[in-house]
């Protein structure tokens, strides 16, 4: 699995021209699944995610959690995270999990978060065209690979 995770001071995922789920100051989480991730690479990084210091304490040191920080989560699956472009010009995504497969292992990263952070957690709709609208504060953005372990 892996995880682009960007700080922001407000995120959002509309589908269609609607509103479908917005934060304000926390995480907004790019989640992609790969082929041949398990349930030990969702443990792994959703822990990694939910105990991720990237906010500032009062010090301005990034010391907090999303939680101590008192922020919110927004997780939307991207499957182009998997992308090659190894060959040509036009990306592959034959490395990306299977689109059953990838929907369930998404709804169970998003449950998993809200337990391990104990944030509510909101989500955009797997497979659907989502356009996704965000701040970036800081700019702070972290990539997580769950093979890597970094």
């Amino acid at each position: 699995m892996r995880a682009v995770i960007q700080r922001v001071t407000e995120a959002s995922v509309h589908i269609a021209g609607l509103p479908h789920s917005c934060i304000q100051h926390g995480l907004l989480v790019l989640l992609g699944v790969e082929q041949g991730d398990s349930a030990e690479d969702r443990e792994w990084l959703m822990g990694k995610i939910a105990q991720l210091r990237i906010f500032s304490d009062e010090q301005g040191k990034m010391n907090h959690n999303v939680t101590e920080a008192g922020g919110a989560l927004l997780v939307v699956s991207q499957f182009t995270l998997h992308a090659s472009t190894k060959k040509g010009n036009r990306p592959s995504f034959l490395r990306s999990a299977d689109p059953a497969q990838a929907a369930l292992m998404i709804e169970q990263s998003c449950e998993l978060l809200e337990k391990m952070s104990g944030v509510p957690v909101k989500c955009g709709v797997f497979g659907a065209d989502m356009q996704v609208s965000l701040c970036n504060d800081g700019p702070v953005t972290i990539v997580i690979d769950s093979r890597d372990r970094q």
